[in-house]
């Protein structure tokens, strides 16, 4: 008997982890546009700490006809919208979130043209824009234009002229299909601008990954220099830090202060030490993840020179790595301060044990001596006790041979009373070791 077959709908796996779907979709996520010259790419990177989906969502459905959106179409952190002659792509990230709008470029606006205003031709409202939730972080103006690279020098020259006259940065892209250039100037406007020139026939899909590209390296190129101003912040409290520490130790070292008042400079000093890898540590990782990216991009251009010209990559490389450079030392060095402040805790706490033990071993003789004594005065009572109870019995018995005598029995009282002393200390002395004897076994000893 054949088995039953398999139905399109019939589960052949076991259930799926939680996060399969997402990871496995993750692969697709922000693909590049497809972009087709003549087009203008603007771009704007706004950081969003403390600006929440919602008020994204909120902002996004101002545009027109997008007053449907709900909070579903902005979970992925991807959503692309066609906005009639135009089209944006929403995107948010850990740290900043990007809008990209791609427009046709008009004729006018070509390499004839010298800086030219590119604002009329964003195709999105001006105001919508200004009035992005969050704060800039980078803004590119990026025109993509169709210009043949047979002579990359005279590209290059209308390249510059379209830019403002400036000096530029120029390379070929790949396997020379592509030209980029860019003065990484801000403008009045305050978006900085790039050109990139590619032959007629070049696909859309390859020009929207050169635009993606391009607009992610400099994006992250900005977003690791954030951790900068950070190390200069914190490079005079490391000093008085690292000043601090080399003060205690001295002073560990002549035992020039108490180990109380050492201590408590320590704790105060380790504080703040703490405080700025609790408050700053995060922003040291991320540039230098930031970097790697930025260096990632670089090599995924694939950079050829044009003579006489710096290539885009090398410039960026040449300033952002003496930059890292300070953020990675810098971070280096709070977690070496970090390390000697708990290596001269442990010295420390050394020496307070070291004393500690000494006070015990100070206090355990004199708690030593005070029990000898107590011993000595407890046995020096205890004579006096036996002495005293015999005394009592004694004259107990004192009074009994008296008792005896004027009952007409032939005894001296006196003398019978004295011949029984031995006797009675004997007894007493004896009575009084079993009581000890018994508390001894009672108590374990």
């Amino acid at each position: 008997m054949s088995a039953d077959p398999i139905t399109p709908l019939q589960r052949l796996l076991p259930p799926d982890d939680a996060l399969r779907t997402e990871l496995h979709n993750e692969v697709h996520a922000r693909p590049p546009a497809r972009i087709r010259t003549p087009a203008l790419v603007t771009f704007v990177a706004v950081l969003n700490r403390d600006v929440p989906r919602e008020l994204e969502l909120a902002h996004l459905r101002m545009l027109p006809g997008q007053q449907a959106l709900s909070a579903s179409d902005v979970q992925a952190n991807f959503l692309r919208l066609h906005l009639g002659g135009y089209t944006l792509k929403w995107e948010r990230h850990t740290e900043f979130t990007r809008y990209s709008v791609v427009s046709p470029l008009p004729e006018s606006l070509g390499l004839t043209a010298s800086n030219p205003d590119l604002g009329s031709a964003m195709g999105i409202d001006p105001a919508w824009l200004a009035a992005i939730p969050g704060s800039t972080v980078s803004a590119i103006q990026l025109a993509m234009l169709e210009h043949p690279l047979d002579d990359p020098p005279a590209a290059l020259a209308l390249g510059q002229r379209w830019l403002g006259g400036q000096d530029a940065l120029a390379a070929l892209l790949g396997q020379a299909r592509t030209m980029v250039m860019s003065d990484f100037r801000l403008r009045k406007d305050g978006f900085e601008r790039m050109l990139v020139l590619a032959p007629e026939g070049i696909t859309p899909a390859r020009v929207g990954r050169v635009s993606q590209r391009l607009l992610e390296l400099e994006v992250y190129r900005l977003m690791a220099l954030r951790g900068l101003p950070v190390t200069k912040s914190l490079s005079p409290m490391l000093l008085r830090a690292e000043s601090g520490l080399a003060e205690i130790i001295g002073q560990l070292e002549t035992r020039a202060d108490t180990e109380q008042a050492l201590l408590d400079t320590l704790i105060h000093l380790a504080a703040r030490v703490e405080r700025a890898t609790a408050e700053h540590m995060y922003r040291f990782s991320a540039s230098q993840a930031y970097a790697e990216l930025v260096r990632q991009r670089i090599n995924d251009l694939r950079e050829q020179a044009i003579p006489g010209t710096q290539t885009p990559g090398d410039f960026i490389q040449r300033r952002l790595s003496p930059a890292m450079a300070t953020v990675a030392s810098t971070a280096q060095r709070l977690a070496s301060l970090s390390q000697r402040i708990e290596r001269t805790s442990a010295l420390l706490r050394t020496r307070v044990d070291i004393a500690t033990e000494a006070q015990n071993q100070e206090l355990l003789a004199r708690l030593t001596r005070g029990q000898q004594l107590q011993l000595n005065l407890q046995t020096t009572v205890e004579g006096l006790s036996i002495a005293a109870i015999s005394y009592y019995v004694v004259s107990l018995l004192l009074y009994g041979a008296k008792a005896l005598k004027g009952a007409g029995l032939a005894i001296q009282p006196e003398m019978t009373a004295g011949a029984l002393i031995p006797l009675v200390l004997w007894g007493v002395w004896r009575a009084t070791r079993r009581v000890h004897d018994r508390l001894h076994r009672e108590q374990g000893l």
